[in-house]
């Protein structure tokens, strides 16, 4: 099976992808919406956006009342090109914001806030559906696609990765961060998203496993996992 093209048609397929922190979830929809010119929906730099517009306009990110009050007043747009994904705020491009120290801190007691997660999972459901109706297909990666936002996904993976792995991985990403300091981050994030209900396995999701697999192999499998539920048929990774 040829990588560079691909026999699947995207135009009807809804791709939830979830999973842990540094396990190579945002890579790998990324280039699976790229390879099948799909649209990919970050839905976590949403709730990043709705943390940003709470910090910027002095919301006490604490104060789960006064969060659920203002819920509803920031317009967030997401840009869905798997090769230059955006996320806007009231018409602003805050891409470099939302991945702030401020709002890694802040953007968990938000996102836990049932108006916050109402609001944003239907505008998710909005986009997923307004890809559907253009005839492109979507990636949507996340923490609660397969169960809160598109239950009904035509494939559902949960994607993991050995813990010393994650952490590598996010350190490089980050430039050279000391691995035992993120990999005890990503643990303690974990922690939060259990507690908080987030993180749960969808039903009927394929367990993905990307620890011996390179960011190309990964993206491969999930391809032809793809290819699988539209046709029946796939190829092996590598071909």
């Amino acid at each position: 099976m040829s990588s560079s093209n691909p026999t699947t048609d995207p135009a009807s397929i809804v791709i939830a992808v979830d999973g842990t922190s540094g396990s190579g979830k945002s890579s790998t929809s990324r280039g699976v919406a790229d390879r099948l010119g799909m649209r990919y929906l970050d839905t976590g730099a949403m709730y990043r956006a709705m943390t940003w517009w709470m910090l910027s306009n002095d919301v006490d990110v604490h104060d789960a009342e006064a969060v659920a009050a203002a819920a509803g007043k920031p317009v967030i747009t997401s840009g869905t090109d798997p090769l230059g994904p955006t996320i806007a705020l009231d018409g602003g491009d805050v891409s470099v914001e939302i991945r702030s120290d401020r709002v890694n801190g802040a953007v968990s007691p938000v996102a836990t806030v049932p108006e916050v997660r109402t609001r944003l999972v239907a505008l998710q459901q909005q986009e997923i559906r307004d890809a559907l109706a253009a005839g492109s297909g979507i990636v949507v990666e996340g923490r609660d696609i397969g169960t809160a936002v598109w239950p009904d996904a035509d494939l559902k993976l949960y994607v993991t990765a050995d813990p010393a792995a994650r952490a590598a991985r996010r350190a490089a990403e980050e430039g050279g961060t000391d691995a035992e300091a993120v990999r005890a981050s990503l643990e303690n994030r974990d922690k939060i998203d259990s507690t908080k209900g987030g993180a749960a396995v969808p039903e009927g999701a394929t367990h993905l496993d990307t620890t011996p697999y390179t960011l190309e192999e990964v993206i491969q499998l999930v391809v032809e996992l793809v290819e699988t539920t539209a046709y029946g048929t796939s190829g092996k990774a590598g071909e």
